[in-house]
C-alpha cells in the first residue's frame, strides 16, 4: 500500500503520556469506554503538550497519540474489562483515512487490543477545513469497524450543520450545557430536545463533564445511559480508574 506524504515526513517526535477517563455506562455501572487524554511525561497537562503542536507536526503528534493511548491503555489493564478505547484525533492531520490508519492497526494488533473497541473521537472545537473530507474519513473508518464520536457538541464551529451533514456513531455532549442542569430550565430543554433528536437518529448520547448527583440525576431522567466526569472518576494518569456510582458520592464536588 502506497504511503501518504504526510506518512513519510513525520519525523518529530513528542515525548507524550496518557491519562485515562471512564465513559460510564450507569444502567451497569461499569466503563463502558475509557478516553485517552494527552499529557506529558510526568503528568503535565494537555494544554502544554498542545501548545507545541504545529500545522507542520500536526500528523506526527496525531500519529503518536494513538500508539500512547493504544499502548498505555493495554499496559494499564483495559483489554480484559471489555471496555472500549476513545482516542482523541485531528481530522486536519488525516491525509488518506486508509494510509493514515495503517501504524494505528500495527500497534493494536501488536498490543493485543481489539480493533472493534476502538473509538476515533474529535471535536466540534477544532474548525473543519473540508466537511467532506471529515465525511470521507468516518465513512471509511465505519466500514473497517471502528466507531466514531463528536464531542463538545453545541460548543464549537458547526453544530446541528455538521450533524446535517454527516452522523458519528457517538456524539458527547458539550459540558457547558451540562453544568447546573437541573436548575437551568433553558438548558434541561435544550438538552431534552438534542437527546430525543439523537436517539431518533440512531447516535449513541454520551453527557460529558457531570459533577453532581442533581446533575445526574436530570440527565437520567431524559434517558441518558452513558456519562463521562468527576462525580465517576477523575482521569487517572497512565491508570484505569474504577468508576464510583452515583448514590456513594457526595451530592457536590468541588474541583
Amino acid at each position: 500500500m502506497n504511503r501518504c506524504e504526510g506518512c513519510r515526513t513525520a519525523a518529530d517526535q513528542f515525548d507524550l503520556a496518557m491519562a485515562f477517563q471512564p465513559i460510564v455506562d450507569v444502567e451497569t455501572g461499569t466503563p463502558w469506554a475509557y478516553e485517552a487524554l494527552v499529557r506529558g511525561p510526568n503528568g503535565e497537562g494537555a494544554a502544554t503538550v498542545l501548545s507545541t503542536v504545529t500545522d507542520a507536526n500536526r500528523y506526527a503528534f496525531d500519529q503518536q497519540c494513538r500508539v500512547a493511548a493504544i499502548t498505555q491503555a493495554v499496559a494499564a489493564g483495559i483489554v480484559p474489562t471489555g471496555a472500549r478505547l476513545s482516542i482523541n484525533f485531528l481530522p486536519n492531520a488525516v491525509y488518506s483515512p486508509v494510509a493514515c490508519i495503517q501504524l494505528t492497526l500495527q500497534t493494536a494488533a501488536a498490543a493485543g487490543f481489539p480493533t472493534d473497541r476502538l473509538i476515533f473521537e474529535f471535536t466540534e472545537n477544532e474548525e473543519i477545513r473540508d466537511t467532506g473530507h471529515l465525511a470521507n474519513i468516518i465513512d471509511t473508518y465505519r466500514r473497517m469497524g471502528f466507531a466514531t464520536a463528536l464531542d463538545d457538541f453545541g460548543a464549537g464551529h458547526a453544530g446541528l450543520a455538521l450533524l446535517a451533514r454527516l452522523q458519528t456513531d457517538v456524539i458527547k455532549l458539550d459540558m457547558e450545557l451540562i453544568r447546573d442542569i437541573d436548575t437551568s430550565q433553558p438548558r434541561r430543554i435544550i438538552a431534552e430536545y438534542l437527546v430525543a433528536m439523537l436517539h431518533r437518529l440512531g447516535i449513541t448520547v454520551v453527557a460529558e463533564g457531570i459533577e453532581t448527583r442533581e446533575e445526574y440525576d436530570a440527565l437520567r431522567a431524559m434517558g441518558v445511559r452513558y456519562m463521562q466526569g468527576y462525580l465517576f472518576a477523575r482521569p487517572g494518569f497512565r491508570t484505569l480508574p474504577t468508576p464510583m456510582l452515583p448514590v456513594e458520592v457526595p451530592l457536590r464536588l468541588i474541583a
